[in-house]
């Protein structure tokens, strides 16, 4: 079975780190995968999604029409398993693997403790532009700046105005912020190194998200999003987060590969304009 849906972006957007002030016309890869979740939750009715695992083969143009096209490899009555292929024209953006289920009653259940982070009254508001979504992170004031040297890690409080009711769009906004600070949070670990320099002097991108949901995924008021880079080198980064409510339950945890490589000096790409390097 094969369904299509067709999306239009939401206007342009803006990613952290950018040196032309933050405008770059491209859609987040984690936007595509969000938007993947909803399309083969659409397709499968009957399921939930348990876990999703995207590569982003090539940016998304903001202004051209994206196509989501769901091929459910299985629809069993527990498990289904779907590809979502993301398209713009002929071309091929994003192949997103997805693994559904049916909820059960636990037979045993443990689950790893939130990180002693504080109250997000006592981290600091930083403004990554997105209406109905405030930011706090969690002793850092900027995590662009190259000289803000510490351990590789990350911790974000997230707050949205409105928290969706559906589970599909909950677990979308769910995995939209897995890609936002991934790559900010290796560059932590290296003084001198930081997302300001991304497509300017140094090549970053995010190119395969994986993430698996804990049901219920489901929270009110303030989330935290806690990122730890594990392992960088050969122009590779691994980072590996969780994502709990401020009651402490882990209601997600996701894995982020990103790309960090320099320009070649003779390379044409850096003849290219910042806001064309996609």
């Amino acid at each position: 079975m094969l369904q299509v849906f067709d999306v239009m972006p939401a206007g342009e957007h803006r990613f952290i780190g950018s040196s032309d002030g933050g405008t770059r016309r491209v859609v987040d890869g984690s936007q595509l995968l969000g938007q993947a979740i909803v399309a083969a939750s659409k397709s499968l009715p009957n399921h939930t999604v348990r876990s999703a695992s995207a590569v982003f083969v090539r940016a998304a143009d903001d202004e051209r029409q994206l196509t989501f096209a769901v091929e459910v490899l299985h629809e069993g009555r527990t498990f289904a398993s779907a590809v979502v292929s993301v398209m713009q024209g002929e071309r091929l953006c994003a192949s997103v693997t997805i693994l559904l289920d049916v909820v059960h009653p636990s037979v045993v259940e443990r689950s790893t403790p939130m990180p002693e982070v504080g109250l997000p009254a006592d981290a600091t508001p930083f403004d990554m532009p997105m209406t109905g979504r405030q930011l706090r992170l969690v002793g850092i004031s900027d995590p662009n700046e190259p000289d803000e040297f510490d351990e590789p890690t990350i911790d974000a409080w997230l707050h949205y105005d409105e928290i969706p009711l559906r589970n599909d769009l909950r677990k979308a906004l769910i995995a939209h912020f897995t890609g936002h600070l991934s790559i900010s949070t290796t560059m932590r670990g290296h003084r001198g190194i930081g997302t300001a320099m991304a497509h300017k002097s140094l090549s970053t991108g995010v190119m395969a998200i994986s993430l698996t949901f804990h049901e219920p995924v489901d929270w009110t008021g303030w989330i935290l999003y806690h990122h730890e880079s594990s392992r960088v080198g050969q122009g590779m980064s691994y980072v590996r987060g969780q994502v709990f409510t401020e009651a402490g339950v882990l209601i997600t945890s996701f894995t982020q590969d990103g790309m960090i490589r320099s320009f070649a000096e003779s390379s044409a790409l850096l003849d290219i304009p910042v806001a064309n390097r996609l």
